[in-house]
């Protein structure tokens, strides 16, 4: 009974960790991947596999208003992530002593890990994103943490 409880426990986890981190998105066939990059200037969607270094590029051709816009897309998602973190973490917690080198809490302390890695992303995007904004003059209302 104990071991098919573990296993309804363990499906959920995963099932709730694949629909909060997701597949990445394929770009359609017949269109090259840049295609559907933002034009200059226009608000960037929340990535964490752009190098920052293309994303630091990108904010400086930004208005005041989309960065401020694309700013708060990021801080959304970092908010996001960190209510993530703190649930998964919140499980690796309730583990027993007993259990906790078992494949569960290691699977658990790997996708904790996985989800502490993509914060740290983008809290550098964000920060990208809030320094140039700063550097512009742009209002930073809202963008705390």
């Amino acid at each position: 009974m104990r071991c098919s409880k573990c296993s309804i426990v363990s499906c959920l986890v995963v099932i709730s960790l694949s629909m909060t981190v997701g597949c990445s998105k394929k770009p359609e066939e017949g269109k090259p991947p840049g295609a559907t990059a933002p034009a200059a200037g226009a608000p960037a969607a929340v990535d964490t596999e752009k190098p920052v270094a293309e994303v630091q590029a990108q904010a400086e051709t930004m208005t005041v208003e989309n960065l401020k816009a694309t700013a708060l897309k990021y801080k959304e998602a970092i908010l996001a992530k960190q209510a993530d973190i703190s649930a998964l973490a919140a499980k690796v917690k309730e583990i027993p002593i007993t259990e906790a080198l078992g494949e569960e809490a290691k699977k658990l302390k790997t996708d904790l890990t996985g989800l502490e890695t993509s914060l740290k992303s983008l809290k550098d995007r964000f920060q990208v994103y809030y320094n140039t904004l700063k550097t512009k003059g742009g209002d930073l209302a809202g963008l705390e943490f």
